[in-house]
């Protein structure tokens, strides 16, 4: 029986780190940005429903997407920004059921899915159990600063385009609390891993 759960976040919550451990610990991890990218790569489905919907001009000399071209479309079009989703979600949904599939057939005990926006895209179906990794807004601020050379400004806009992280601690199975030390992340990893393990 494999235990396959849905690790999520908000913006420099720390959620890659705790992938990073995870991965650290020979556990399975699929990351949907990856699919996400792979998904629209040249010749893959995805990337022809794109082309067709959006036009040539989003297209590169190399045939590849411009993802800034697309980007700045659909930051400011919130109906070509569902088109898009609506083509693109369905497809990484199918690569991430795949990968489980096959990390099942090996014999994995614990499958890890990393998805941003599990709750916002309403993917918790495809998980038994769901983590966050969560920090004070105040610490997310101070760290996506620093991360990205932002603004206070700049960085405010990003965390508020994201749903809070504290409505999603009520969504959620565990928490893993970021705000301190990477020793104490790691700490209240493995436990909660050992009771859902010991659980199964």
């Amino acid at each position: 029986m494999s235990l396959v759960i849905g690790l999520t976040g908000g913006i420099a919550s720390g959620k890659s780190t705790v992938s990073n451990m995870l991965k650290e610990m020979d556990i399975a991890v699929i990351d949907a940005d990856v699919e996400a990218r792979l998904a629209v790569e040249k010749g893959e489905p995805a990337y022809q429903k794109i082309v067709a919907d959006f036009g040539d001009e989003i297209v590169l000399p190399n045939g590849e997407i411009d993802r800034q071209k697309l980007g700045s479309i659909i930051f400011h079009n919130t109906e070509k920004r569902q088109l898009l989703n609506s083509i693109v979600h369905p497809e990484v949904r199918k690569r991430m059921n795949d990968q489980v599939d096959a990390a099942k057939s090996r014999g994995e005990k614990v499958i890890v899915l990393d998805i941003p926006l599990l709750f916002e895209s309403k993917l918790t179906s495809i998980v038994e159990k769901t983590i966050l990794v969560f920090v004070d807004r105040g610490v997310q601020l101070q760290r996506l600063m620093e991360r990205n050379d932002l603004s206070f400004k700049e960085a405010e806009a990003r965390v508020n385009s994201q749903m809070p992280l504290g409505e999603k601690v009520a969504l959620a199975d565990a928490v893993i609390d970021n705000n301190g030390l990477v020793e104490k992340t790691r700490e209240q990893l493995i436990e909660i891993l050992q009771k859902w393990e010991s659980a199964t």
